[in-house]
């Protein structure tokens, strides 16, 4: 198995009657992944894609042993759904919704610490062990098992990337989409930590962007820390400072704080190469595999 998720996940989709979980349970279980419910207030005995739902997470869990969540829902009630998730002892908690109010993300955080469980995103792709389960909304055909461990800020480069590593037979061990908002659940030191702890990864591709801080602690952590080889590629080098690029947490301060520059030169001080495109990452790993 890969981390955080594996065949043994039992999947609950929260909001699975509307449009984007309905036509995303039916990718995961296309892959393979084991979805024993969905979740939609109101709704409980409807059947969506052949998977039973529930009024709540924790009746579900009680029908159906499930023990992970995957949230689609309005980003108003986001914060309800995924406490939810997290009271019914679902772990991980995969939040693909986007625009999330920070002080909503603020407060699902401290539930969630306070009771361990594992947040990916919010602003996610989600997470996928190639071969097992996917648990997210990437598209199936670019994955392939194998020994590179991806953790990615951003959605579209993740695919760019794992299409592009796949293409040159390095497959992958699990790649996670820490999700593009401020504030989020698993950070990259959080993912370095269990990739340094999983056999199967042997080599670990870290795709940053502008904003915040995340990048120079995981350079950080690595140079004390970790002894896998890795590969690190930042997008943003021309963002001006202060305009929000994409993501919301993709955006440079008028300090000049979370520039790609200082995050690419954090990675190289630890001893990380970086990339100048996202390509060219395939072929760095020939040099250090």
């Amino acid at each position: 198995m890969g981390i955080i998720v594996g065949k043994e996940t039992k999947l609950v989709v929260q909001g699975i009657t509307g449009t984007q979980g309905r036509f995303h349970s039916k990718m995961m279980k296309e892959y393979g992944t084991d979805i024993v419910a969905g979740v939609t207030p109101g709704k409980g005995g409807e059947i969506v894609e052949d998977i039973p739902v529930y009024n709540t997470v924790e009746r579900a869990k009680e029908e159906t042993g499930a023990n992970a969540s995957i949230i689609f829902v309005p980003a108003r009630f986001t914060k309800g759904a995924a406490m939810e998730a997290i009271a019914a002892g679902m772990d991980p908690v995969v939040i693909i919704t986007e625009g999330v109010p920070v002080h909503d993300s603020t407060e699902l955080m401290r539930f969630a610490d306070i009771n361990g469980t594992t947040i990916i995103g919010p602003n996610t792709p989600g997470i996928i062990t190639p071969g097992e389960t996917k648990v997210g909304i990437m598209p199936n055909h670019i994955f392939e098992q194998g020994k590179v461990g991806l953790v990615s800020r951003s959605g579209t480069l993740t695919y760019e990337i794992v299409n592009s590593l796949t293409d040159k037979g390095y497959g992958q061990s699990t790649a996670i989409g820490l999700g593009g908002d401020p504030i989020v659940g698993l950070h990259f030191i959080d993912v370095l930590e269990k990739f340094a702890e999983d056999d199967r990864t042997e080599a670990v591709v870290l795709v940053g962007e502008i904003g915040g801080s995340a990048e120079e602690k995981a350079a950080r952590y690595i140079k004390k820390h970790f002894d896998k080889p890795a590969v690190a590629y930042v997008a943003g080098r021309t963002a001006p400072k202060g305009k929000q690029m994409g993501h919301a947490g993709a955006i440079v301060s008028e300090s000049g704080t979370g520039t790609a520059d200082s995050k690419m030169k954090a990675f190289k001080e630890a001893g990380v190469s970086v990339a100048k495109m996202p390509n060219d990452i395939a072929s760095m790993l020939e040099d250090i595999l």
